[in-house]
């Protein structure tokens, strides 16, 4: 009778995260000199400070949209193609607007870099 020895097939990247935790010295975090790492914690500070106010548009939409779907629970009965006006407004209304809010902040955050 013979043994057969299975072999693992892994990708090259799970290969190499697990080489790295084998050899821990061979991979080290980049370090920044003292003034270039005050500016990235100042631009760093900075992009948060502007993220606010997407964030907060953001929760405001969904906080819209539920009070609507509380207030108004008649919109389940309006239907559109078929399909319930409320899941319509769930499913076209937060995302397109979401995806604005991220590209608006994106570009704040960019402009931040440039400044």
């Amino acid at each position: 009778m013979s043994r057969v020895k299975r072999v693992a097939v892994t990708s090259p990247q799970t290969r190499l995260a697990h080489s790295r935790r084998r050899a821990p010295g061979r991979w080290r975090v980049p370090t920044l000199e003292p003034a270039d790492a005050e500016r990235a914690a100042r631009m760093y500070r900075e992009q948060r400070r502007r993220a606010l106010p997407a964030v907060a548009l953001m929760f405001g939409l969904l906080l819209v949209l539920t009070i609507a779907f509380t207030v108004a629970p008649g919109l389940d009965s309006v239907r559109v193609l078929g399909i319930p006006l409320s899941w319509l407004l769930l499913v076209a209304v937060p995302y397109p607007v979401m995806a604005l809010l991220a590209r608006w902040q994106l570009r704040r955050a960019e402009r931040v870099e440039r400044e």
